[in-house]
């Protein structure tokens, strides 16, 4: 007869059985009252009668059997008492329960009468307990035969003999506990497994849901072994586990299998498992098909790994293992996989780099000094995929998450990319990798590195750590002909560029001569990145060799050869500058030119002043050859002045042409704004710049640079740019009056406020009008509070000027 499936009709059937069984236990305890046991066992028959439907669902069933047994405790506490009366000559009631017509109630009542004999006398308990899991065979349908096998296991559960020697050989022992849930085990097994196979195929699916509900009973067998508090390591070694894995391997039905090793994992102590690993993996391998192995054995693994840091005592950063010397949990659990990855040909890929991944974490938790271990797991890895054949795991593949999971623990676990490097397979395995997956595992290495500021303090580790993020500092080769990157990706490919040159700053060492070499080999890697690159790396390159060449000159007493080891850093600058020239960044490079010619005239080693001289020309030639936007004239010629006034270094022979093409320059700038202020800037370089260790102080050319800047200014058609020139015209005339240039007067002065004065009022009022208004009065405050302070400290008077 076919189950109902709607939800209805199972809530009218449950809702009828478990009236039928409450108006029956009414009647069972009323007669129980009276002392009426025959008219009591039938009330109870009929109850237990409603158990022996095949209707109910094993929801529906659940409910049922909750409702009569809750019922059969009334019974039982009868019975006791019953059995408790002197001198009773009332039948026997194990003998009596056995009359019972049906089997199901039968059953139930003879486990329910059983164990009151067995409380009554321990010495029938090993005989019962036999004879009691023996009769339940007599019930084979499923769903029934389940529920009254775990009606038997719950009766049982604080009775069973649980003592390696017992008083009395017919109390039992230990071992005759676990025959006992062994074969009720097995049973059940049987029974669950059965399930499955009945009914119409297309009922498949809700016949797994069912079995998924009902697991637990069978489970719960393995509960009551592991709570037998005499059962030794021996014992679950010789007994249990064998018996448990018997029956799981030989059911051959994949829901049971995975289950039950799940539950063999979470029920026993984890020094059982340590001592048992070698059966139950090799278990593992003859699992049937649909069993997700690398679940299991992942369970475990993390499970032994979780004991061993809760156990283990915390030494420095690391947790010493508690696993016992003779246990080689990762030999074992390394062969075991191997053997279950070649029995089992039909695992995923997916899987089987998921069982990597647990071995790799096992090697880092429980061993975590055994960096061998770690590299055994990479290597071993990498020969999968090579058997494979997979020698190009695109990004799109799903394997590829796993893959790049397994090199990110062992990234985030050591977080020192010196350690990373010391694994020989790391960079095998990555090379598996798509030129995408590669980019992304090495910016997260990089981004590690900086977060952890690991220094890289050797040439070969920096050449290591750069052949391992090869990816960001340089094309794959299919792109190696492409000098642009997608306008979409550009504020990514900054970003990421920024974290390389981030990165540049940390392959640092003590010693000088290695810091050398270091920027050797990254000029080697980083030079080949191509024009979208370099312009982001190269930089800190340069400034590192600057740093370095500081150094020398901070230790020239202790090294004689640190003028030619300076020499050496500024050639390395000039060729790593000559890139970028090349590479269409002349405004980069001229202020890399710019900084090196400071460099050399601080360092003033041997030759500093030619090649000092070297660098300002080629910031000339940028200038003059490569920058042709106006506004970056201007601040191309105003850098180059401002960095030739601070040279030190420069003979006049050297300095002459310097500022004479810097005049020049400055007024040739296409706009005439720019000439103005170009041309009066020059004016430092005739009175700050040095001579023989001086300032020049020229009153002449300064002051001739300021009256050209004021003609350039009356020639601006626009009044507004006309009157900023005179007001900033204006602030440099002070500046070189306060200081003491005897050639600019209050004359001058009075008319460059007169003309100032007479525009002002003129102009649009406009956003622009009220800055120039604004600076023109902090200008002439500044002139009032000279005018009017009494203590200038200045060779000059403000006297006569006029601010009205």
């Amino acid at each position: 007869m076919t189950m109902p499936n709607s939800a209805d009709d199972q809530e009218k059937l449950l809702a009828e059985a478990i009236n039928a069984a409450r108006k029956q236990a009414f009647q069972m305890n009323h007669f129980l009252d009276k002392d009426r046991m025959q008219d009591a066992l039938k009330c109870a028959t009929f109850m237990l009668s409603e158990l022996r439907t095949s209707m109910l669902s094993p929801k529906s069933y659940y409910e049922l059997y909750m409702v009569i047994t809750d019922e059969l405790c009334h019974l039982e506490s009868w019975f006791a008492v019953y059995l408790g009366k002197k001198n009773n000559r009332e039948p026997d009631l194990y003998e009596l329960v056995q009359y019972t017509n049906t089997i199901v109630p039968r059953l139930y009542l003879l486990i329910t009468v059983g164990i009151v004999y067995i409380k009554k006398d321990s010495s029938l308990k090993r005989s019962i307990l036999k004879d009691l899991v023996e009769m339940c065979s007599g019930v084979q349908h499923p769903l029934r035969g389940l529920f009254l096998r775990n009606y038997l296991l719950q009766c049982t559960r604080n009775i069973l003999p649980d003592t390696l020697v017992a008083k009395n050989e017919h109390e039992g022992n230990v071992y005759d506990a676990i025959d006992f849930v062994l074969t009720n085990f097995a049973e059940m097994n049987k029974l669950w497994v059965r399930m499955q196979h009945q009914g119409h195929s297309s009922e498949k699916t809700r016949r797994e849901k069912e079995r998924e509900e009902l697991k637990i009973l069978v489970g719960t067998n393995l509960v009551r072994l592991s709570q037998l508090e005499s059962v030794s390591l021996e014992i679950y070694q010789r007994l249990i586990l064998p018996g448990i894995l018997e029956q799981v391997v030989s059911c051959r039905d994949a829901i049971a299998q995975e289950y039950l090793m799940e539950c063999i994992i979470q029920v026993f102590p984890d020094e059982f498992h340590l001592q048992t690993l070698d059966p139950f993996l090799k278990s593992c391998a003859q699992l049937e098909v649909g069993v997700n192995v690398k679940n299991i054995i992942i369970c475990l693994i993390d499970r032994l790994a979780t004991y061993n840091q809760r156990s283990g005592k915390t030494s420095g950063t690391h947790i010493e293992s508690i696993i016992p010397p003779e246990v080689q949990l990762f030999d074992v659990f390394s062969a075991q996989v191997a053997n279950v990855v070649q029995t089992r040909t039909d695992m995923p890929l997916e899987d089987t780099i998921s069982l990597q991944v647990a071995l790799l974490s096992l090697a880092q938790k429980v061993y975590p000094e055994r960096v061998d271990y770690v590299d055994k797991v990479l290597g071993t890895t990498t020969q999968i995929l090579e058997r494979l054949n997979m020698h190009y795991i695109s990004h799109m593949l799903s394997v590829n998450q796993e893959l790049s999971r397994l090199l990110r623990i062992c990234i985030d676990f050591y977080n020192n990319v010196l350690t990373i490097i010391q694994l020989n397979n790391f960079c095998p395995l990555l090379d598996k990798f798509d030129h995408t997956s590669r980019k992304t595992l090495a910016l997260y290495l990089v981004m590690n590195i900086l977060e952890y500021e690991t220094l890289i303090p050797t040439a070969d580790e920096a050449d290591a750590v750069l052949n391992l993020i090869t990816p960001l500092i340089k094309d794959d080769e299919e792109l190696a002909n492409r000098n642009d990157v997608e306008i979409g990706d550009l504020e990514e490919f900054a970003e990421e560029q920024g974290i390389v040159a981030r990165f540049v700053h940390l392959m640092k060492s003590e010693e000088p001569d290695m810091q050398y070499k270091i920027l050797q080999i990254a000029r080697k890697h980083l030079g080949a990145g191509g024009c979208q690159r370099i312009k982001h790396v190269l930089p800190p390159l340069i400034f590192s060799a600057y740093q370095l060449a500081y150094r020398y000159k901070s230790i020239a007493d202790q090294d004689e050869n640190w003028d030619k080891k300076c020499q050496k850093i500024i050639q390395y600058c000039h060729s790593t500058i000559s890139p970028l020239a090349k590479a269409e960044l002349p405004e980069l490079a001229l202020r890399l030119y710019l900084q090196g010619a400071l460099v050399i005239g601080v360092i003033g080693h041997s030759n500093h002043e030619t090649v000092a001289y070297e660098f300002m020309t080629q910031a000339f030639s940028l200038y003059e050859d490569e920058i042709s936007d106006s506004k970056a004239q201007l601040a191309a010629i105003t850098l180059i002045m401002s960095t030739f006034e601070q040279m030190t270094c420069f003979s006049e022979e050297n300095a002459e042409p310097l500022r004479t093409n810097c005049a020049l320059a400055a007024s040739k700038l296409l706009k005439k704004p720019d000439q103005c202020r170009g041309v009066v800037a020059c004016a430092a370089l005739f009175w700050s710049a040095k001579q023989n260790g001086k300032e020049m102080r020229d009153e002449k050319k300064t002051l001739d640079c300021l009256k050209k800047g004021a003609r350039i200014a009356s020639q601006c058609l626009d009044t507004g740019v006309q009157v900023q020139l005179y007001v900033e015209l204006l602030n440099h005339y002070l500046f070189y009056f306060e200081r003491g240039n005897s050639l600019i007067t209050v004359a001058m002065l009075n008319q460059l406020i007169g003309k100032i004065s007479e525009e002002l009022p003129n102009l649009e009022p406009s956003e622009e009008t009220k800055q120039i208004e604004l600076h023109y009065n902090n200008t002439l405050a500044h002139i009032k509070s000279r005018t009017e302070s009494n203590d200038l400290g200045l060779d000059v008077s403000f006297a006569g000027i006029t601010i009205n």
